[in-house]
């Protein structure tokens, strides 16, 4: 473990104990995050060199997410690029919630990214601004009265989000036809944070309508928002940073542990496939 505070990364570096170079990969995590530093602790285990990104409520990070900007993530790819024990020539990308639509953005606006996993992420940017150069993505917009409470208080947003396919909203659409990388998205179906399958679904019809490789896109009934590595407890519901109170993921304990076991193994393969060049 390697903590990194090059330039204005907040980070982690995990290496495998065996010598290098690896395969590297960025992990990001979502909204209230901090430095999150568990997953990617347990796949440099399988051979990979992990860097764990923080990007906000973290140290001297901003706290919150009005403003984002895509060349701190840059910063970490090309620290990760330029590492001796960082095999190039490109890095792989791994975001869970809002650290998927990140990931998404830097695989569609940054050189270098060759495989990104996107684990119940948006197709739309969300949450605030990002900025890249002179481009800036303005976050999907929302409706609060949308939001319903569960027969236990607690508040299901899954329908707050506006629709990236319409209207001035459709600006936050992230412009996945520029990038280069292969895709693999791990989809809960019974995701209450947002709708995962459909945005999974969008990026996909985008991507072949630009004539990019259609991603892998693979679907798990009864599973919730926060799809951990194995034998991580199923979290149903907790506090939403941005709402401000509790809110349900969702998912059924048996098919979402399911889910978990399953997802571990395809995001590997997928890794090695295209970070390494076999399964």
């Amino acid at each position: 473990m390697q903590p990194v505070r090059a330039g204005r990364l907040h980070a982690t570096l995990f290496l495998p104990p065996e010598p290098g170079p690896f395969p590297g990969i960025v992990d990001i995590y979502g909204v209230g995050s901090d430095l999150l530093e568990h997953r990617a602790s347990l796949l440099a285990g399988k051979g990979f060199a992990l860097m764990a990104l923080a990007y906000h409520n973290y140290e001297d990070l901003p706290k919150g997410l009005e403003i984002l900007h895509l060349e701190y993530f840059e910063e970490a790819v090309n620290y990760l690029l330029d590492h001796p024990q960082v095999k190039g020539p490109g890095v792989g990308l791994l975001g869970s919630s809002k650290g998927g639509d990140l990931c998404l953005s830097m695989a569609s606006f940054l050189k270098g990214i060759t495989a990104t996993v996107l684990v119940n992420g948006s197709v739309a940017n969300v949450g605030g601004a990002l900025h890249y150069k002179d481009e800036i993505l303005p976050p999907l917009g929302l409706d609060p009265n949308r939001v319903r409470l569960t027969k236990d208080g607690l508040a299901d947003i899954v329908d707050v989000l506006n629709s990236p396919l319409e209207g001035a909203d459709q600006k936050s659409f992230i412009p996945v036809d520029r990038a280069e990388s292969a895709f693999l998205f791990l989809v809960g179906q019974d995701d209450h944070n947002w709708k995962s399958e459909f945005y999974a679904n969008e990026a996909s019809k985008r991507l072949q309508a630009y004539g990019r490789k259609k991603p892998e896109i693979i679907c798990y009934p009864e599973t919730g928002h926060y799809i951990e590595p194995p034998y991580f407890p199923l979290c149903r519901a907790s506090l939403h940073t941005l709402v401000g109170g509790p809110v349900i993921w969702a998912g059924e304990p048996r098919a979402h542990a399911t889910a978990q076991v399953d997802a571990w193994k395809l995001l590997q393969t997928f890794f090695h496939k295209h970070l390494v060049g076999k399964s």
